[in-house]
């Protein structure tokens, strides 16, 4: 009898580890756009602090994301057990931000010259070189900046995972949540510490000494690695931006009940076309939700920049 019902508890644990895992993939495949932008805007936040002073930083703000989300999942948990109805509306709250935030980096591109961006580096340049400069002041700066804009970035992905779980049990809710909150912690800020220092990697290498064949190589290695790096910033910014507009935008389908069944509907009127119908109906609800996404953050960039007006008058 004892052995009958341990075997069904470890039949139960593992139907509800079975849960969990599933609903951890789904969770970190949602929460990717914002993934991409957490890379792309924590790397940013690195920019200009001395490179011997890169990894401390990185971690400062790594132990920072771990508080952050140690406030975070247990009031998400406790907001999702007594108050389950605003799961919802924060859901929505959380896509209208992401498609803000996508729609404020395209029209930066567009309002701002390059000229400005490299007058902008300059200074943070001529910044860093003035004896005058307390330095240890600009990278504790740099570290609650980077801190505060890890807190929102880590709001929305607790929310959109909790959006994910909250049909399941509260247990599993807890083991999705906590899992989900320290895998993005981890793999951002080892992706961010592997990014600032694949510069210094590429000098590194090519500092090799001497004439044969794999010295040779390695410097040429280290070459492309400093060729790469700013490129790779560069992708990441657009794919992060990208997966904003995607991802905002999709939450926001999900969200209101006539957005979902007018993209069902060009779904399926993608799909009856000849010969392409496939492929069509299977990029047209990304595709829509990307659009949905643009439009919905240049309405919100317009409340939002009528509001300052206002304010500022």
């Amino acid at each position: 009898m004892a052995g009958s019902s341990l075997l069904v508890l470890l039949d139960d644990i593992a139907a509800v580890l079975d849960d969990v895992a599933l609903m951890t993939k789904v969770a970190a495949k949602k929460s990717a756009g914002v993934l991409g932008d957490d890379l792309a805007v924590n790397a940013e936040q690195v920019t200009g602090v001395r490179a011997e002073r890169e990894l401390p930083v990185v971690w400062a703000v790594a132990k920072g994301s771990f508080r952050n989300k140690c406030i975070l999942v247990p009031v998400a948990l406790a907001v999702s057990f007594v108050a389950p109805w605003l799961i919802t509306p924060a859901l929505i709250l959380g896509g209208l931000f992401l498609c803000y935030e996508g729609f404020e980096k395209v029209a930066h591109r567009f309002l701002h010259s390059a000229s400005e961006d490299a007058s902008h580096h300059e200074e943070l340049v001529k910044r860093l070189r003035d004896p005058t400069v307390d330095l240890v002041a600009f990278e504790r700066q740099k570290i609650k900046g980077a801190i505060r804009t890890d807190f929102i970035l880590s709001l929305e992905i607790i929310v959109l995972t909790l959006g994910i779980v909250a049909e399941m049990e509260f247990v599993s809710q807890v083991l999705v949540l906590s899992i989900i909150a320290l895998a993005m912690t981890v793999g951002v800020y080892g992706l961010v510490a592997g990014i600032v220092k694949l510069d210094d990697a590429g000098i590194h290498l090519m500092q090799r000494k001497g004439a044969e064949a794999w010295p040779r190589l390695l410097r040429s290695v280290g070459s492309g690695l400093v060729s790469f790096a700013p490129w790779l910033m560069k992708f990441l910014a657009v794919v992060g931006t990208i997966a904003m507009f995607m991802v905002g935008g999709g939450i926001l389908v999900h969200g209101f009940h006539l957005l979902d069944e007018g993209v069902v509907a060009l779904t399926s009127s993608a799909g009856a076309v000849t010969a392409v119908g496939p492929v069509l109906a299977a990029l047209t609800p990304t595709l829509a939700g990307m659009v949905i996404g643009l439009l919905a953050g240049a309405v919100v960039t317009a409340l939002v920049t009528l509001v300052q007006r206002l304010r500022g008058s």
